[in-house]
């Protein structure tokens, strides 16, 4: 179930870049990511309410606040940084380089995880790699 759910994600996280090149032009980069985190604020609580999860928030440990609250942050730096991209570039050339996130992920999960890092681990990074390149170069 889970490739279901990854593969949604990729398809809106495709259908994100799209709407927001076209949402942005006149409109500031900051600007816009501010109204783009509301709307998934308001949609995250939404769906908290939805599935009834509200109660859970008195069981989250002191850690896992904090590391909610340091991915929040990145977050941030991200969508600022990857609005501020659509603004001045092309779509074409700032989500290739925008998804090396894969490459940086698997090499952060290695180091910091200690999740499984093979000889297919390092051809698939070194292929995402050459295929950005390609793609951007």
């Amino acid at each position: 179930m889970w490739i279901v759910f990854a593969l949604l994600s990729a398809f809106f996280a495709a259908l994100t870049s799209i709407l927001a090149k076209v949402g942005i032009d006149g409109v500031g980069s900051n600007l816009a990511t501010a109204i783009r985190t509301v709307v998934v604020v308001a949609f995250s609580w939404l769906m908290v309410f939805v599935t009834n999860e509200q109660a859970g928030i008195a069981n989250i440990s002191r850690k896992s606040w904090l590391f909610l609250i340091l991915s929040g942050l990145a977050t941030g730096a991200s969508w600022l940084c990857y609005y501020r991209a659509l603004k001045i570039g092309d779509v074409t050339k700032v989500v290739p380089i925008d998804k090396l996130s894969v490459v940086f992920t698997m090499i952060m999960a290695f180091v910091f995880l200690h999740e499984e890092f093979n000889a297919k681990s390092v051809i698939g990074i070194l292929l995402l790699t050459a295929g950005t390149l390609v793609m951007v170069l």
